[in-house]
C-alpha cells in the first residue's frame, strides 16, 4: 500500500512537469517541431514570455508513515468512528493504521495504544491529498485489543487508567472490566453499545465481576467526548500475567549478551586456527 502511494505521487509529479514541458507560449498556435526549434531563433514575444514563467520544478515525493499490522501477543485501541468509515483493527488496509500505537504485551505494567487520524497516509486514503483536511466525527465502537490475550495470558486483566482526545483527558463515566468475546483475543470495552450487560467472563485483577455490579460496563465514556477527533491515546494496567515487563527485559537483555558472547567465542576460535 506505502508503494502504490509513493508510485502515484511521484507519477502526479511526472504529470506536472510533462503538463509544463508541453504548454507553449501561444495556446492558439501548434508547437513547434523539434528540427524547427534547433534551426530557428526565438521571436523576441517568446523568449520574453518564457522569461517571465518560471521554471516548472517537480514535487518530493511523499514519505507515508508505516502502516502497522499487529501481530499474536500485541495490544492496539480498535477504533471505529460514527460512520463506521474511519476504523483500526491491527491491519495495513484500516485507515488509521498509519503511525497507530502498538505495544507487545510482555508481562504486568504500564501501556499506551492509540490512533492518529492526522497522519499523511490517512489523509491522503481519505481526500487524495496527504496534507488535505479531514476530522472523523463520533464513535461507534473503541476497545483495547490484545491479540491472542485469552490462550497467551489466561488471566490477564485490563484496567484502563485513562483516555486522552487530542491530548485532553477525558472523563470516564464507568470503570472497565476484562473480557474475551471470542475466546481467543483479550479485551477491555471502552465503547460497545451491542453488549447490554456483563458477560459471564467479565473480570478485573481482583477476579469475577458480579453480573449486577453496576460500577462496571461495556461503555465507559460520554460520546460527546468524541463529537470530533484527531488522535485517541488510551493507557492501561496490565496485570495476571505471572511475569512483568521488566522480567521480560531482562530476558531479552541476557539473551542479547548470550547470543555476542556465543559470536565472540566463534570469532576467536576462527583466529586461533
Amino acid at each position: 500500500m506505502k508503494f502504490t502511494k509513493f508510485a502515484a505521487a511521484l507519477l502526479a509529479c511526472t504529470f506536472v512537469g510533462a503538463a509544463f514541458v508541453g504548454c507553449g507560449s501561444d495556446s492558439s498556435e501548434a508547437p513547434a517541431t523539434t528540427e524547427a526549434a534547433t534551426t530557428q531563433a526565438p521571436s523576441t514575444t517568446v523568449a520574453a514570455d518564457q522569461a517571465a514563467t518560471p521554471a516548472a520544478t517537480a514535487a518530493a515525493p511523499v514519505e507515508f508513515e508505516k502502516a502497522v499490522v499487529a501481530e499474536s501477543g500485541d495490544a492496539i485501541l480498535a477504533m471505529v468512528d460514527e460512520q463506521w468509515y474511519v476504523q483500526y483493527w491491527g491491519k495495513d488496509t484500516d485507515l488509521l493504521t498509519y503511525d497507530a500505537g502498538v505495544e507487545k504485551i510482555t508481562g504486568d505494567g504500564d501501556y499506551t495504544v492509540s490512533v492518529n487520524a492526522g497522519t499523511k497516509g490517512c489523509l491522503y486514503d481519505i481526500t487524495g491529498d496527504a496534507n488535505g483536511e479531514y476530522t472523523p466525527a463520533g464513535i461507534s465502537f473503541a476497545a483495547v485489543k490484545v491479540f491472542d490475550g485469552t490462550t497467551l495470558f489466561p488471566d490477564m486483566s485490563i484496567d484502563i487508567t485513562s483516555i486522552k482526545v487530542d491530548g485532553k483527558e477525558i472523563t470516564m463515566t464507568a470503570k472497565n472490566y476484562t473480557s474475551s468475546d471470542d475466546g481467543k483475543e483479550m479485551r477491555a470495552n471502552i465503547c460497545n453499545t451491542f453488549v447490554n450487560s456483563l458477560p459471564e467472563d467479565a473480570h478485573n485483577a481482583d477476579g469475577v465481576i458480579a453480573a449486577d455490579n453496576k460500577d462496571y460496563a461495556p461503555v465507559i465514556i460520554d460520546t460527546k467526548d468524541f463529537k470530533s477527533w484527531t488522535t485517541i491515546e488510551v493507557n492501561f494496567t496490565v496485570s495476571g500475567t505471572g511475569k512483568t515487563k521488566e522480567d521480560a527485559g531482562t530476558a531479552d537483555d541476557s539473551s542479547k549478551a548470550e547470543d555476542a558472547s556465543k559470536a565472540d567465542t566463534s570469532a576467536d576460535s576462527s583466529k586461533a586456527e
